[in-house]
């Protein structure tokens, strides 16, 4: 054959060299998927803690109990259900623990006291454990080694994106599920302070007093309905308990019966709401909307008792019960129905190994191997160890330095981090005063921010690696960014606006995220065929240092002050910082594993 005829020959088998197929990215997307719904099924309670701690009469300790909760029992839960997907396979543990904890989730909405409501949270800790472990196994078997950052930034990726529309998503369904339709009139239940309401009207209708608003309340009462409130403002309003969401202020049921009728009566008229007298005052984007009627037509019965019962919970917002309580239990429900459809996908999609995926060509299991068309060598580096796992390795996990550096900083990270997604609502709502609506947006947003980092990360780690290597490749993100967030919290013991703190918490959002491929990374780098034991060592760690945060900061701020709050927040970054140092991704946990 004439060196012309073999070139021909050779461009023409070219053009039949097979196309790798795509199945990898579908594994992939369907894994951030189940991230973004782990994180909208985590912190969806955040948002909604102040309408269960309402309706369920709990303290603000009880409420961090309940949010650290679900940490204690995820975090116990990281290294077995890690070592379960190791051993049976992802694909139907990944499945198990996705119905179970939407199951819990879904059963919050349906407890009727603190104890259930603990058990249920408790269980998605259990259920939820697995699911990041099991997501790691699968990546480390279906990302070649080059994308395995990028890999794992997209699926952290999922769940920032799940946390960032959980309050946007709560908040919007909490209202939904209040339509106008349903009655806006109180019931005894939402007299929270009847005899704290009738001394601020009585002091009101002296006008003696810096509240504008008490002032034009109290000037719509009758001659009996002053009556009514004087006689029950002659009792004294009783001590609140330390750390007290409410206190039960007992009167006759002849008083607790006048009182919501007179209520009632005031929400129903057409001058309850005074635009000079309520000038200070902040409104949900529904009572907004009614007030604004920019549809220019008469407001119906009930959208004026909407209008003016959202106002009123404004006048008197320590008084009064919210309206959008009921709207939490429904939430809850179809969060867990949804989980349901996503369980599906992934047992349709996935498969433990590209090998057994029948969607899966010889080309894309050669491209996950790192086998090159054309020169047929394994990158070895890329291969992971199919030889099955029999035991956690606990001897080699306690024994590496490595391994607890990088434990000691996801647990300090945890304790600052978890401000944003648990406290941070309550702070902009007792400090500031935001609305519900305004609050959901203050809230999301870091965790928007936070996605930026994300993917910024995975990109950075891989460019970085192939640049300088494996040593500090993986570890110089995973440790500059702990120093722009302790900076950021630091910054807020001076601010003194709720949007200033907001920027600030996304500040930390994003240099937080920064890091996390590379963390992700490093528990596949040097994890081999326990790659699901190793991520749930170091998940474990570092939601203890999410079960302790809630209780922490809660006492902090009790006890001391919100910048007490922000001071403890900046310092976890920094030892979180120092820590990181000693992460080595170079140093495989079981040396010997190749000869295996």
């Amino acid at each position: 054959m004439s060196e012309t005829s073999a070139r021909h020959a050779s461009d023409e088998s070219s053009l039949f060299v097979e196309k790798p197929t795509s199945v990898r990215h579908c594994v992939v997307g369907i894994a951030t998927s189940m991230s973004v719904l782990l994180y909208l099924d985590r912190f969806c309670v955040s948002f909604a803690e102040r309408y269960i701690r309402e309706e369920l009469n709990l303290s603000n300790g009880q409420m961090g109990l309940f949010l650290s909760m679900f940490f204690w029992t995820y975090a116990i839960a990281q290294v077995p259900a890690g070592w379960l997907s190791d051993k049976f396979g992802p694909r139907a543990m990944l499945c198990l623990y996705i119905l179970s904890w939407s199951l819990f989730t879904a059963g919050m909405g349906l407890v009727n006291g603190f104890a259930m409501l603990l058990v249920m949270r408790a269980g998605c800790g259990l259920a939820q454990a697995g699911a990041y472990p099991s997501s790691g196994t699968l990546l480390s078997r279906w990302s070649p080694l080059a994308s395995r950052a990028k890999a794992s930034s997209l699926v952290a990726l999922g769940g920032r994106i799940g946390g960032a529309i959980a309050p946007l998503l709560t908040a919007f369904l909490m209202v939904l599920f209040v339509p106008v339709s349903r009655s806006s009139l109180f019931t005894d239940t939402e007299l929270l302070k009847p005899i704290t309401l009738s001394h601020h009207l009585v002091e009101a209708a002296t006008g003696d007093i810096e509240h504008p608003e008490w002032i034009y309340v109290a000037s719509l009462l009758s001659a009996d309905e002053r009556a009514i409130v004087e006689g029950i403002a002659q009792i004294p309003i009783p001590e609140s308990p330390a750390n007290a969401s409410r206190v039960v202020e007992s009167i006759s049921d002849e008083q607790q019966s006048s009182l919501l009728s007179l209520m009632n009566d005031l929400i129903q008229r057409d001058d309850f709401y005074n635009k000079a007298a309520y000038r200070e005052l902040t409104f949900s984007r529904e009572a907004n909307y009614l007030i604004e009627n920019k549809s220019g037509r008469t407001l119906t019965g009930e959208e004026l008792t909407r209008r003016n019962r959202l106002v009123a919970e404004a006048v008197f917002p320590d008084s009064l019960g919210k309206l959008y309580v009921h709207g939490w239990r429904p939430v809850m429900i179809t969060y867990g129905l949804v989980g349901v459809l996503v369980a599906g996908a992934v047992w349709f999609v996935y498969r433990d190994n590209p090998d057994q995926h029948p969607s899966c060509n010889d080309a894309e299991r050669r491209l996950i191997k790192g086998v090159i068309p054309g020169n047929e060598t394994l990158a070895a580096s890329s291969e992971t160890p199919r030889k099955k796992t029999t035991a956690i390795p606990w001897r080699y996990l306690l024994r590496s330095t490595s391994i607890w550096c990088s434990s000691l900083s996801q647990f300090m990270i945890n304790v600052g981090w978890l401000f944003i997604v648990t406290w941070f609502p309550r702070y902009l709502a007792e400090v500031h005063h935001v609305p519900i609506e305004q609050r959901s947006l203050m809230s999301s947003l870091p965790m928007w921010c936070g996605m930026a980092g994300l993917f910024l990360g995975g990109l950075w780690t891989d460019s970085l690696t192939r640049k300088i290597g494996l040593r500090w490749g993986r570890g110089i993100p995973i440790t500059v960014n702990k120093i722009f967030a302790t900076v950021a919290f630091l910054s807020c013991i001076w601010l003194d606006s709720p949007w200033a703190v907001t920027i600030a918490m996304a500040c930390v959002a994003f240099s937080t995220d920064l890091g996390i491929a590379g963390i992700w990374a490093f528990c596949q780098d040097v994890g081999g065929r326990h790659v699901g034991s190793v991520l749930g060592f170091g998940n474990m760690w570092g939601n203890f240092g999410a079960a302790v945060s809630p209780m922490l900061l809660n006492a902090i701020v009790e006890h001391f002050s919100w910048n007490g709050l922000f001071i403890v927040c900046a310092a976890a970054y920094a030892i979180s910082g120092v820590a990181s140092l000693g992460i080595d991704c170079t140093k495989p946990i079981v040396p010997d594993e190749s000869n295996d």
